[in-house]
C-alpha cells in the first residue's frame, strides 16, 4: 500500500519537474532526485531529538544543499550540517541557519 502511494506521488512529481527543471538547469531526474534528497534531509532535521529547530527550509540543486531557518546555538547548527551531509546523494552543505 505504501509503494503504491510512493509510486502515485513519484508520478505526480515526475509529471510537474519537466517544466520547473527547464527552470533551474536541470534534467527531470535531476530535479527529482533533488526533490528527494531535500525532503530526506528536512525528514532528517525534524526527526533528530538532539536538534531544536524553530524554522527550516532546505533546497537542493544538483546534489548540494542549502539549509537556511533559525536555531539555539552554534552547537544546533553544526549538529544539522553533519545530519545533511550523511543523506545519500548530499554533495556539499551550504548551512545558512541563523543562530538566535
Amino acid at each position: 500500500m505504501k509503494a503504491l502511494r510512493l509510486l502515485k506521488i513519484l508520478f505526480v512529481v515526475s509529471l510537474l519537474a519537466a517544466p520547473l527543471a527547464a527552470c533551474s538547469g536541470e534534467t527531470a531526474g535531476e530535479y527529482i532526485d533533488d526533490s528527494v534528497i531535500s525532503n530526506t534531509v528536512r525528514a532528517k532535521l525534524l526527526d533528530d531529538k538532539d536538534l531544536n529547530l524553530f524554522q527550516v527550509d532546505v533546497t537542493t540543486l544538483k546534489g548540494e544543499v542549502q539549509i537556511s531557518g533559525f536555531v539555539d546555538s552554534q552547537a544546533d547548527k553544526d549538529r544539522a550540517t553533519r545530519v545533511a551531509k550523511t543523506v545519500e546523494g548530499v554533495k556539499k552543505v551550504h548551512n545558512n541557519l541563523v543562530v538566535r
